[in-house]
């Protein structure tokens, strides 16, 4: 049965890689959704664009250059500003836009390790370690792979939450969800769905046994509360890799996978880079 699942989802991923090409995420100009700013035609990449400090990817299309930009989920509505640098033919200049508005609904979840909702001194401690730890790994940004920019879910199955969720854990509040939930059962087999490189791997306080894996130009998916990893850091993976398996490691309500894209550090809606059809599922209520 697994050799089944795996690939099924071997076969959604290679089709949405090959259906990609320089096809971009969908647009949403939202805090935790992305705007892409036309940079103009020309035959050499224009130069680096820059957002809230950290480089954002820029891809030639048939439409011309685009910067694809992140935008963090705490970014208040209103106009921004990313950089494009100076380069020997062109001077530098500023990419202004408007995020807007969006609300994101609550959810309400019971969590039986309080530890979990409120750590001691030396859970404390070790969270601020895995900080840093997750902080490198997002911030990675590398040119030796250009991702597909459309992509298919790693592990097949209803969302059970959904990206951008103001949380409560035992009616206590906590950070915004920064990813996407989706139900399966524990040793459910979860795959990368793009070429890669194994950033880091671990076993965190929050978010469980956890794989990060780089896409190239500051694109990074994070696959959480896993049962058991398979793979190891500067591991190379293809589209269909298997990472590890499904679990409810870390702090969770039961077996789930926690899916999350990082682009140019921000943390942004996984839907936006799915299929419509994938993207618009109904989610399922719960944790």
């Amino acid at each position: 049965m697994r050799r089944i699942l795996l690939a099924v989802l071997a076969a959604a991923l290679a089709t949405a890689v090959q259906a990609a090409g320089t096809d971009l995420p969908r647009e949403s100009r939202v805090p935790g959704g992305i705007a892409l700013l036309n940079l103009g035609h020309g035959a050499k990449e224009p130069g680096q664009v820059l957002f809230n400090g950290h480089r954002t990817a820029v891809v030639r299309t048939d439409r011309g250059w685009t910067a694809v930009v992140g935008i963090p989920l705490d970014t208040a509505p209103g106009p921004h500003t990313a950089h494009l640098l100076a380069t020997p033919a062109a001077a530098s200049r500023d990419l202004t836009f408007t995020v807007r508005t969006k609300h994101y609904a609550e959810q309400r979840l019971t969590v039986d390790n309080q530890r979990q909702v409120e750590p001691n001194a030396e859970d404390l401690e070790r969270i601020e370690r895995e900080k840093a730890r997750i902080e490198a790994a997002l911030t990675t940004y590398s040119t030796e792979l250009e991702p597909p920019w459309q992509l298919a879910a790693p592990v097949p199955g209803p969302r059970s939450s959904s990206f951008g969720l103001r949380r409560f854990f035992n009616n206590q509040p906590r950070n915004p969800h920064t990813g996407m939930d989706i139900a399966a059962p524990t040793g459910t087999p979860v795959v990368s769905p793009a070429p890669g490189r194994v950033l880091e791997t671990g076993e965190f306080f929050f978010n469980g046994n956890t794989v990060f894996v780089d896409h190239g130009l500051g694109l990074v998916t994070m696959y959480c509360h896993l049962s058991r990893i398979d793979v190891q850091p500067g591991e190379a993976v293809s589209a269909g890799t298997q990472l590890g398996l499904v679990g409810a490691t870390g702090r969770v309500t039961g077996p789930h996978l926690h899916w999350a894209i990082g682009l140019n550090r921000a943390m942004v809606d996984p839907a936006l880079f799915l299929a419509p059809d994938e993207a618009a599922a109904r989610p399922r209520p719960g944790g």
